[in-house]
């Protein structure tokens, strides 16, 4: 167990590495081309309910995604972490600079008091961050577990899709019997369907 933690580690300081390596420019390259997938994928553009995420290290950045999609009137809900209880509670936003606030893990998150609730069982596609992924939906994130205790909780017709750079792809990504794979993979060269 305490080498599969060894390996999982040395994967996200990996591909951090590898991503700070990348120049700034080619980098912003990349990740636009994953947001012009994104918005192109049939899935998402028929959803009526999505859920985005705000990044930390190592994750695809998301806010231009997210002002975007705030800009189309697409509903979009953010996750905001209790910490106390190891869980996620879903807002809906409606706009990225107003309805934001820094949350108990550092980063920015729904404000509870502009923002209504919104129940698991509206989601149509839910985007799920990470830093390591393989083609068989297995993932690697921050290690903090949010995602792996939410993804069952969803319906199975929500689909279950990930955005990440090619450069994070590995062959197998080490998976433990409480990590949550994801339906499908979104990077800036292709798609990837587990299912």
């Amino acid at each position: 167990m305490d080498d599969l933690k060894q390996t999982k580690t040395k994967m996200r300081k990996d591909v951090m590495t590898t991503l700070e390596s990348l120049p700034s420019d080619e980098l912003a390259a990349k990740i636009r081309k994953i947001e012009d997938r994104l918005f192109d994928f049939a899935n998402f553009i028929e959803a009526n309910i999505a859920m985005l995420y705000i990044d930390s290290p190592g994750e695809v950045p998301s806010g231009d995604i997210i002002r975007r999609c705030c800009d189309v009137k697409k509903i979009i809900v953010l996750p905001a972490f209790d910490t106390q209880k190891f869980r996620i509670r879903l807002f809906k936003i409606s706009n990225f600079e107003k309805d934001l606030k820094l949350g108990s893990r550092g980063i920015l998150e729904p404000d509870p008091d502009r923002c209504k609730p919104v129940p698991i069982e509206c989601l149509d596609i839910v985007i799920i961050p990470g830093i390591v992924f393989d083609e068989k939906g297995g993932r690697i994130g921050s290690g903090e577990g949010y995602y792996d205790r939410f993804i069952p909780k969803l319906p199975l017709t929500t689909r279950k899709v990930a955005i990440t750079l090619e450069n994070q792809i590995v062959p197998q990504a080490p998976m433990e019997s409480h990590d949550r794979h994801v339906d499908i993979i979104i990077t800036n060269e292709r798609t990837i369907f587990k299912i």
